[in-house]
């Protein structure tokens, strides 16, 4: 009898060292930020506080004239 190519839903889907591939994707999904993610923020609110300083730095600038 020839096996079914469909998946068993009642099987877990694990890797040949025995980790649940399920399991590992629920943590990672739950883990915060990527790398990826935490770069990208900390160069945006870095370009934030830059253009704050340069606005700050530009009104005292007018004042002293």
């Amino acid at each position: 009898m020839a096996k079914s190519m469909e998946p068993n839903r009642n099987q877990k889907n694990v890797t040949s060292s025995g980790a649940d591939i399920d399991e590992v994707k629920r943590q990672n999904a739950n883990s915060g930020l990527s790398y990826n993610q935490a770069k990208e923020l900390l160069a945006k609110q870095t370009a934030e506080r830059e253009m704050a300083q340069n606005d700050y730095v530009h009104e005292v600038g007018k004042e002293n004239l």
